[in-house]
């Protein structure tokens, strides 16, 4: 199990510019992503995908993502 410190994660919209953030949804559900630092991933509690930040650019392609483990804490 992966646990991560209270701090690591963030409420995506509290770090991203808010045109973008009106924009930037799970593709899959359309629903709100948190973000984790440390792992540098969008996360995605509905459909339990993490989208890699690569370069300082979000990868919002379902291929690309991870999915979490069932034990993997949000």
């Amino acid at each position: 199990m992966m646990i991560f410190p209270a701090n690591c994660w963030h409420d995506w919209r509290d770090t991203v510019d808010k045109k973008l953030l009106d924009i930037l949804v799970c593709p899959l559900c359309k629903g709100p992503l948190l973000f984790n630092k440390a792992a540098q991933e969008l996360i995605c509690k509905v459909d339990r995908l993490a989208y890699p930040i690569r370069d300082d650019i979000p990868v919002m392609l379902e291929e690309e993502a991870r999915r979490l483990e069932a034990d993997e804490e949000i």
